[in-house]
Order: structure tokens, then C-alpha cells, then sequence
């Protein structure tokens, strides 16, 4: 009878014990990098860098613009869960053109410039992360745009169709 109960205490107790999930740290942005939607170099290509982390999946997806990493978030057919995001910290770019291979910040603690006339590196209107908010209100006094968290980015900004002919600028 103590064995039974013994083992059933064992049994409730590792029931009702939370799955942790760790956080892998971000990866590297390599030269075999290839942008989760069209598979292209993301090397190849300037402006911020994102990645998302799947559960059960080794290598991150890696997205050429931002706009396309929060275009992934926004989107109801994800199927994994989430176990890290990170963004390219634009406020410690080498310059636009070379955004960085590990200057990653978590896309919770960035903030986000949205709106600004600028190019990503697929030639979409970009959303510009970065650590500091004070780095973000320099590129928003040169730039325009607004300072938003990444839980307030409007769908918008990231989803629905894009004039590729408007006037956007490369930042330097």
C-alpha cells in the first residue's frame, strides 16, 4: 500500500510539472543563410535581419527583412511553438548594407521603427529594430517614422500588398 501511494504521489507530482522550454541563443548570420520565404542569400541582401526558433527544430528561420519575420508572427498557419525571436540591433550595424552577423537582440526588448521611408533588403518598406530607444529616435529624427514594441507593430505594417515603386530610401 506505501509503494502505491508512493508511486502514485510520483506520478501526480511529475503530472503537474511544467515543461520548460530553453531558450536557444541566436545563431550566427552566415553566408549560407537563406531567407525563410524565398530561400535567397540573405547575405546577398542589406538592411535589419530577424530569426525566429521552432521547438523541435535545430536551425532557425531566417528572414531577409523584419517586415517579413513580424509577416510570419502575424500569420494564423504557424504550426510550432515559438521558443525565441531575435532582430538585428541596427544601432550597432556596421551600416545598412551590413547589418551585423551577431549583433542579435531579442525582439521583445527592441524597438521597432515603423514607418519610416526606408528599404529592406527585398525592397519592401522596412521595420527598423533596435536596443536603444535612443538609437531609434536618432533613425526616427533622420528617417521618420514611429517607435513601437513589437506587440504593437499594426498588421499593416507587414501584411497586405506592396508599392514597390514608391520612393524609399537605402540608409547608409
Amino acid at each position: 500500500m506505501r509503494i502505491t501511494l508512493i508511486a502514485l504521489t510520483v506520478l501526480t507530482l511529475t503530472a503537474c510539472k511544467e515543461e520548460v522550454v530553453e531558450v536557444p541563443p541566436p545563431a550566427d548570420l552566415t553566408e549560407t543563410a537563406l531567407s525563410y520565404f524565398c530561400q535567397m542569400d540573405i547575405a546577398d541582401h542589406g538592411g535589419p535581419k530577424g530569426q525566429i526558433h521552432l521547438a523541435g527544430h535545430e536551425q532557425p528561420l531566417f528572414f531577409a527583412q523584419v517586415r517579413d519575420m513580424v509577416a510570419y508572427l502575424k500569420s494564423p498557419e504557424r504550426d510550432a511553438e515559438i521558443t525565441a525571436i531575435y532582430v538585428s540591433d541596427m544601432g550597432a550595424a556596421p551600416n545598412w548594407q551590413r547589418p551585423g552577423i551577431s549583433n542579435w537582440i531579442t525582439a521583445e526588448d527592441a524597438t521597432f521603427v515603423v514607418g519610416a521611408p526606408v528599404r529592406g533588403g527585398m525592397g519592401a518598406p522596412e521595420i527598423v529594430p533596435f536596443a536603444s530607444a535612443d538609437a531609434a529616435t536618432g533613425f526616427i529624427d533622420r528617417f521618420g517614422g514611429q517607435a513601437l514594441p513589437l506587440s504593437d507593430i499594426p498588421d499593416d505594417a507587414a501584411l497586405g500588398p506592396v508599392d514597390l515603386e514608391q520612393p524609399l530610401e537605402t540608409p547608409s
